[in-house]
């Protein structure tokens, strides 16, 4: 067991590590150029993407978060995305879950291409819930609200995508019922 933990820190962190390189190795503009003179329709200003991730086995995680934001100032942007995420763990009877909910963010890009983000999360989750003098718990599901901040920096690939790493901070974070292990999460995403 403990060297499986060991080589799952190991890929995860040389994954982090590949990425973060590819990141640094590209050369490319900021993620969209708005000039406000030009006065473009909304169209033109929006973009799409979100998170994919997924892993099978004797634990699986499916997470889907897709997101649509629009371009409002030259440095500002600002928009709404979904969250679908299921876990199984096969080590134990019924241990599956349907996490859902949804979000609002804002970016303000401080340089081409990093950028500060804050959003604001409600994910519907199943919270334990301990029954008092007695060892057993209950589950009953829970909307769970995360306000989040930090920074991000964008990789673009052509004109109008790129990738974005982000390293957030969850100011609203409680253990007993955040589906997140520690207040601080790292995403990576895909915008288009």
């Amino acid at each position: 067991m403990l060297l499986w933990k060991n080589n799952k820190c190991l890929l995860r962190h040389f994954f982090i590590g590949a990425l973060l390189s590819l990141a640094f190795v590209l050369q490319v503009e900021a993620q969209r150029q708005i000039y406000p003179e030009e006065n473009p329709p909304l169209k033109e200003r929006m973009y799409y993407g979100g998170n994919l991730s997924l892993q099978f086995g004797w634990l699986t995680f499916v997470d889907v978060s897709p997101l649509a934001g629009a371009m409002i100032t030259e440095k500002y942007s600002a928009g709404v995305g979904a969250t679908y995420q299921y876990f199984n763990n096969r080590f134990y009877n019924n241990a599956q879950s349907h996490i859902y909910g949804g979000r609002i963010f804002n970016r303000y890009n401080v340089l081409p291409k990093i950028f500060l983000h804050a959003e604001y999360e409600a994910l519907n989750v199943e919270v334990a819930n301990p029954v008092p003098n007695s060892s057993e718990v209950i589950f009953t599901r829970d909307w769970v609200p995360g306000l989040f901040a930090g920074a991000g920096y964008f990789t673009p690939f052509g004109e109008r995508g790129g990738m974005n790493f982000m390293l957030l901070y969850n100011f609203t974070y409680d253990n007993r019922r955040s589906p997140y292990n520690e207040p601080y999460v790292l995403r990576v995403g895909f915008v288009f």
